[in-house]
């Protein structure tokens, strides 16, 4: 399996994944925002501040919506923090002249 042989490359796509996934949310709030204040009779509602308050509704929001993305991105660390372990593990027993780093 190629998950197994790059673990870097799937943590690096789950990542940019769950990271769009949220910059997404943040711009269609932003506009929802927007349409609201146009709809309400606000022609010059500030960007900046509807893109401040996408960010902050975005944010508890995002953590919901997402969770299966979040998930997997938790994974793919978790996989690239085991192997750089066990890399470092084997690398430590070889510098010691452990015979049995031969064998890992």
């Amino acid at each position: 399996m190629s998950d197994d042989r790059r673990p870097g490359s799937r943590l690096i796509l789950d990542l940019l994944a769950y990271t769009a996934a949220r910059l997404v949310l943040v711009a269609v709030v932003t506009a929802l925002i927007l349409g609201v204040g146009h709809l309400i009779g606000i022609r010059e509602f500030p960007v900046v501040v509807a893109l401040l308050f996408a960010m902050v509704i975005g944010l508890p929001l995002g953590i919901w919506l997402f969770a299966p993305l979040r998930r997997r991105a938790n994974e793919s660390i978790a996989v690239m923090d085991e192997r750089r372990r066990r890399d470092k593990e084997q690398l430590q027993a070889r510098l010691r002249g452990d015979e049995d780093s031969a064998d890992s």
